[in-house]
């Protein structure tokens, strides 16, 4: 289904948008790693999977939105899987860590949620790439936030950044200052 729905998606968001991939280039091959991005409403989601097609993302995604069982099905069909982001267990990480070793790309929202405002972004995709011993791509989205602006044929575009790599594990501290450094990068990239 992830296929199917993405070459679908692809075409869509060709034929409606200018839709342009910058410095794909620096994507790491041959490895898993976490693709973090801003997070501005449900297309930037379907432009980054998009973006890396027909390269599956595993995204995590709020817990709330598997509640229904017909959605829950479609988003794990989607390579979608659930997370409580009020309370975090152990499972939390360690599903994504897994998937990360298999050589697998994982799509954290830094952020936790959809917002326009630049919110301080959380430590769990730092932890989790810490963890797996695997880079951070930080990715801006600019373009249509919903199908309205959709509709509107509104420029799409998805900037890749200098992956961040890992060579020790770190300290919580080490952890916070690596945060900041992919809030800082994720801003410099939307400036592009």
């Amino acid at each position: 289904m992830y296929q199917l729905l993405g070459w679908l998606a692809k075409m869509l968001l060709t034929k409606l948008g200018n839709f342009s991939i910058t410095h794909k280039h620096v994507l790491p091959e041959n490895q898993g790693y976490i693709l973090t991005c801003s997070h501005k409403g449900w297309v930037d989601v379907v432009a980054l999977s998009v973006a890396l097609w027909p390269i599956p993302i595993h995204f995590m995604a709020k817990k709330e939105l598997f509640q229904r069982k017909w959605i829950r099905k479609f988003l794990f069909a989607l390579n979608a899987f659930p997370v409580n982001r009020e309370n975090p267990s152990p499972k939390t990480i360690k599903l994504p860590v897994k998937l990360l070793k298999e050589g697998k790309i994982v799509g954290i929202f830094p952020s936790g949620t959809r917002t326009e405002e630049d919110l301080p972004f959380k430590r769990g995709a730092v932890t989790i790439a810490n963890l797996a011993n695997v880079p951070i791509v930080p990715a801006a989205y600019k373009g249509p936030k919903n199908l309205k602006e959709l509709w509107k044929r509104k420029k799409i575009k998805i900037i890749f950044g200098e992956p961040i790599y890992f060579h020790k594990k770190m300290t919580k501290e080490e952890l916070i200052e690596k945060t900041n450094e992919l809030s800082l990068r994720i801003q410099q990239l939307e400036k592009i």
